[in-house]
Formats: C-alpha cells, sequence, structure tokens
C-alpha cells in the first residue's frame, strides 16, 4: 500500500467540525459501459460532495443508463461531509472526495477499495493518473495518492474531474501582468477587493506561494509545509486579513460568482468555471497564467466502507469516465481524467478545450468565435503546476494555526 500521511480519528473529526463552522437531459452515448450487466434496480446510490461533481443532471444520466433503483445526491463542503463520514454516519454510499482528503478515510478505516479490473472504461484513464512525475515525489502528486496498491490494482478513489486552479479577475480594473502571480491576491493595491477561499489547505498553499515570490520564504512544496513556514504563512495570512486586504472568505461556487459578475472582488484564487459563469452573464472576467505555476487537484468516486449498494458505487464510478458526464464537466471549465474523450466529444469543443484552439461556431456561455481558453491547452497547463493538493505532514498545526487566521 502506498503510504499516507500520519492522522487520528480525534484530530480529524476537530477539526473537520472547526472548518465546517467556517466554511460558507443529456443521453447517453455507446462509450458508456458499466462495471456489471448485473440488474442494479434493487439497489440505491447516495452520494456526497462539492456540486463540482454531484449535479442533479449526472445523477440523472446515471440513473437512466444504470438501471439503479433510487439515486440521491447531497452537496456539501469537504470539511462538512468529513465530519459526518468519519463521525460513523451510514447516510452515504460514496464520498466524490478530493484526493488531498484520503488520508481522513484511510486513517479511520472509513474505505472500501475500488478494483480497476470492475471499470471496464479505466482503460482510456490519461498517465497523470498511472505515472509518478519525477518532478515531485510520489505522495505529492495525484498517482501517489489514490493507488492502493503499488502494482494498480485498486483504488481508493476513482478520478472523475481535475483542474489546474489559479487567479480569476477583472481585466478591465487588473492587467494581465499584475494577475499573472499569487501575489495578486495580496497585493495592497486591491485591499478590500481580494478574495480567498476557506479552505486552509488551499489558502495556506496560496500565502506560501506569493511569499516565496515576495522573498519572504523559500518553500519546495508549497502544499507540504513545515511547522516553521506555516507559522510565517499564518502570520502573513493574519496580517492581511487585519489590514482588510479580504473582500470576502468565499466558500460557494454561486457566491464566488456573485461576487466576481458584482465588481466586489476584481481579484481572487478561483474556479476557471466560477470565471466563465462570469463571463457567460456579459462581465469581464480572466483566468491567470501564474508565474508561480498552478495548484493542481483530483475529485472522484471514494467508496465508503459498508456500504449495501457496492455494485451501484462501482457502476457510478465507471460511468464518470465514459461520455456524458465527462463532456459535462468539460464545458464547464473541467477537465475528463479519460483521453477517450476526444473520440466522442464535438471536435471543434474538443479543440477549444484541450488543444488551445480557437472557439469555432456561435457563441456559447459566453465564449465567442476566435476565443481561446485561458491558460491555453491541457499539455500547457499541465506543464506549469506548483504543486498538487495533498495531505500535509503538519496538518494539525495548519489547522491550528489556520484556527488563529479565522478568529482575528
Amino acid at each position: 500500500m502506498i503510504k499516507s500521511s500520519p492522522v487520528t480519528r480525534r484530530g480529524l473529526l476537530k477539526a473537520g467540525a472547526a472548518l465546517g463552522v467556517a466554511t460558507l437531459g443529456v443521453g447517453v452515448h455507446p462509450w458508456t459501459r458499466f462495471a456489471r450487466a448485473a440488474d442494479l434496480s434493487s439497489e440505491s446510490l447516495r452520494t456526497t460532495g462539492l456540486s463540482v461533481t454531484v449535479q442533479d443532471r449526472i445523477l440523472e444520466m446515471f440513473k437512466t443508463a444504470s438501471g439503479v433503483g433510487s439515486v440521491s445526491g447531497t452537496p456539501s463542503t469537504y470539511p462538512d461531509a468529513q465530519t459526518k463520514i468519519l463521525s460513523g454516519g451510514s447516510d452515504y454510499d460514496v464520498w466524490e472526495i478530493i484526493a488531498e482528503r484520503l488520508p481522513a478515510l484511510i486513517a479511520t478505516d472509513n474505505l472500501e477499495t475500488i478494483p480497476v479490473s470492475e471499470l471496464p472504461n479505466w482503460a482510456g484513464i490519461r498517465d497523470t493518473f498511472t505515472k509518478v512525475d519525477p518532478k515531485w515525489d510520489a505522495r505529492s502528486q495525484i498517482t501517489g495518492q489514490i493507488w492502493a496498491d503499488e502494482a494498480q490494482t485498486e483504488l481508493f478513489m476513482v478520478p472523475a474531474v481535475y483542474n489546474y486552479d489559479s487567479v480569476g479577475y477583472n481585466p478591465d480594473v487588473v492587467s494581465d501582468e499584475e494577475a499573472n502571480t499569487w501575489t495578486a491576491i495580496f497585493d495592497p493595491k486591491w485591499k478590500g477587493r481580494s478574495g480567498l477561499n476557506v479552505d486552509p489547505l488551499i489558502a495556506i498553499g496560496q500565502a506560501i506561494m506569493a511569499m516565496n515570490t515576495l522573498g519572504l520564504l523559500d518553500v519546495k512544496n508549497p502544499g507540504n509545509p513545515g511547522k516553521d513556514d506555516i507559522d510565517e504563512a499564518a502570520k502573513f495570512l493574519i496580517s492581511k486579513k487585519k489590514d482588510g486586504q479580504f473582500r470576502a472568505l468565499w466558500g460557494d461556487f454561486g457566491e464566488l460568482v456573485n461576487l466576481m459578475a458584482s465588481g466586489e472582488m476584481v481579484v481572487c484564487d478561483a474556479w476557471q468555471p466560477a470565471v466563465m459563469a462570469v463571463k457567460a452573464q456579459g462581465k469581464p472576467a480572466k483566468y491567470a497564467t501564474p508565474k508561480e505555476g498552478y495548484r493542481a487537484w483530483a475529485i472522484g468516486p471514494s467508496m465508503l466502507k459498508g456500504t449495501p449498494n457496492r455494485e451501484a458505487v462501482i457502476s457510478y464510478a465507471n460511468f464518470w469516465l465514459s461520455g456524458p458526464p465527462g463532456i459535462a464537466v468539460t464545458e464547464q471549465g473541467y477537465y475528463s481524467p479519460s483521453k477517450n474523450i476526444k473520440d466522442f466529444m464535438d471536435p471543434d469543443k474538443y479543440a477549444f478545450w484541450y488543444e488551445g484552439k480557437p472557439w469555432v461556431g456561435p457563441e456559447e456561455r459566453g465564449i465567442k468565435e476566435g476565443d481561446l481558453r485561458d491558460g491555453g491547452s491541457l499539455k500547457t497547463r499541465a506543464a506549469n503546476v506548483a504543486y498538487w493538493h495533498q495531505w500535509p505532514d503538519e496538518y494539525d498545526h495548519l489547522i491550528q494555526r489556520w484556527d488563529e487566521f479565522l478568529n482575528a
């Protein structure tokens, strides 16, 4: 088994509870294949996770295609879901988890692995999820987080979507040069008009990247800082908060879109689909290409221990590697982990979303003829990654200092 950072059940539950307080009809393509030919009408699927993947239309697609008896999804922040699941609740079969939080499930024995042999669509998975990039040690990248064994036969999590996050900004106010660095979020010039995500595993890493650029720190892996580096980052964030730097500590997709569209926030850490949602409203919005690099992450279904709906869970995980959900999330601004999507997506749309080519055709979701995806092709963006999200070795210390930031 690939080793994860040491964690404790007590620490996880305490941190999850504290964070919870702070956190604010497409047809089925023939490509879709299921892990079982068995009748699933007697099984259910109960899933929870961010609205990034827990979407009613995708759940309805799955229900129609699989024949599962009933399907329900509950959007929830990671801290809230973590607290409920690790407390021993049996309300869900699946947690659509971000890979960095897998150690929480592993350490508390709340996880059942999924065999690759039961995922017919796994054959199209991208190398990102099977090959170790020599740039980082294994645990500091997605390949070293999702596998339960070195032979890559059992998965802790089946990747469903992934992306490379950056800085969202209003190009009518903030120039490209000013925005193309993580220091933009903390620039006094945007005092009171900047935004910061409320997830500490995001915010601390971003602060460290900015501090590296400003010459205040020299941390090689911002995703796994030491205690002293966490202390310095916390001091930095607290000073910025007290100075009134942040218009909001945001945690919800809709909240982020509204704050950007209204002009209340002109620069912030952001999800690319939120930036695109602002553009779709006819408001100025752009996604930066940070000189330090992107934050990389992946989300997907993990099977919770004791589920009575094992076959439904495996079919759902396999479904995520098929055409309908892959295309749906791609057109929101994420990436599908399966390279087979190229064979089933409209060629012009695939060229725009994955290959960095100009948009062809009528305007759609604020994208006009000749537009390019911010950041370029998947290959270009993947080559500019500062770090992958991971579970930090000093998680408990990080949460303690984050609480001090929230209370400052």
